[in-house]
């Protein structure tokens, strides 16, 4: 059904060494329009605040998915059980599952209620797109089924728990690959092994009981990662700014307030979440333009924000946990209420992370292991260190971030 070529394509790789490229199909993904904009938006956002060599881009770790993707394919016992055309949905949706994303991800789908997943289905359905055109060209059906996948409809479950679940190809890439861009050791993942483990019976995912141990390892290591790495404070403080910003150009869009930048892409988007091409043109370098023009807004919250975001100076912040002054606590509440700017320059944050789930009533997305004697049981069920995570390993930050007063 999909033409392959006799010698694979690669792509040098500090993590999988070579990605492998042998479906001509792939390689036209890879050069479309949509998916080389990930090039131009960090995996990361804020962190690289922090940690300086986290440069990586999203593009890279879409390729990185796709070669754990095909990986499992090459691999894992019982996969066979996937056709020709599911096993090209499984690569496909591994590629495309991010493109949706938009520049400094997070904070931009917190403040424009933007789902990256919802985006990311409506760029491959969309017939605007390179994408779609080149699935289409290829299999009329791809698009619909691979945006199935993404969005969770259950049509393909033994491939929606390969791309999205507790233990996936997207999870094994990013926290392997940040881990090593960050200089992170504790988040390095034995990806072999797990794959070695896989076996799938019945057309459902299950992992053997000899590499439970590396499961193990592996939860603790995105345990690790989330409280050391994606939730840093500092990090958070950046992603805030940035947040404070959009809310800012929000705000001023609403009482329609001119704004002397060109941002005719970004208003767009926040006038219609369905104008797919106007929300494709956003990347992170669109956002830094935009911003450094803002450095000179008339607007003195814009202005404030913009200055700031482009100097580093970040908020402030006070774990609650360590339990800070009342009182300094109220008054700094009671200032930043009765200014013009509490939306923009204070915020109660919290943030938790559980180092495993069980998932009650969601079975794709269970961690299942398969004993010698043939049984299946859930990982908890099966590892007293996992089932002690699921008692214990559920950790919850919070944090007020705020302007000190030098900065208002």
């Amino acid at each position: 059904m999909f033409r392959k070529w006799e010698r694979c394509k690669v792509f040098r790789d500090p993590i999988h060494t070579y990605i492998r490229v042998e479906d001509p199909l792939i390689l036209d993904l890879i050069d479309s329009k949509e998916v080389q904009r990930l090039r131009r938006i960090r995996q990361l956002s804020g962190v690289s605040m922090v940690f300086q060599t986290a440069e990586h881009s999203r593009f890279t770790h879409a390729l990185g998915a796709y070669e754990v993707a095909r990986l499992v394919l090459e691999q894992v016992e019982g996969i066979e059980v996937l056709t020709e055309y599911e096993q090209m949905v499984l690569k496909c949706a591994a590629l495309l599952h991010d493109i949706g994303h938009g520049p400094y991800s997070h904070a931009f789908e917190q403040v424009l209620k933007i789902s990256h997943e919802e985006m990311t289905c409506r760029m491959i359905l969309s017939p605007k797109t390179q994408v779609h055109r080149i699935l289409h060209r290829y299999e009329p059906s791809l698009a619909e089924d691979i945006a199935s996948v993404i969005a969770h409809q259950g049509k393909f479950p033994l491939i929606e728990s390969l791309v999205s679940s507790q233990l996936d190809v997207d999870r094994m890439d990013y926290l392997t690959r940040d881990a090593y861009f960050t200089g992170a050791t504790y988040g390095t993942i034995d990806i072999p092994r797990i794959l070695r483990s896989m076996k799938i019976i019945d057309g459902k995912l299950v992992y053997r009981a000899s590499g439970v141990h590396t499961i193990e390892s592996y939860l603790m290591s995105r345990y690790h990662m989330y409280y050391q790495v994606y939730f840093h404070p500092v990090a958070r403080a950046y992603e805030l700014l940035l947040e404070s910003i959009y809310k800012r150009i929000y705000d001023l869009s609403e009482q329609k307030v001119p704004l002397n930048a060109s941002i005719s892409s970004f208003m767009n988007v926040i006038s219609n979440q369905e104008d797919v091409m106007s929300y494709i043109d956003l990347d992170d370098a669109y956002v830094n333009g935009f911003i450094k023009q803002l450095t000179h807004s008339e607007d003195e919250i814009l202005c404030k924000l913009a200055n700031s975001f482009e100097n580093r100076k970040l908020f402030s912040y006070v774990d609650l946990a360590n339990h800070p002054d009342p009182v300094w606590l109220d008054s700094l509440k009671k200032k930043y209420a009765e200014s013009d700017g509490a939306r923009y320059f204070y915020y109660e944050i919290t943030v938790s992370q559980a180092a495993y789930l069980e998932m009650n009533g969601e079975e794709n997305l269970k961690i299942k292991i398969l004993l010698p004697n043939g049984e299946i049981r859930q990982l908890n069920e099966y590892s007293a260190i996992v089932n002690n995570f699921t008692e214990l390993g559920y950790k919850k930050l919070s944090r007020v971030y705020y302007f000190d007063e030098s900065e208002i």
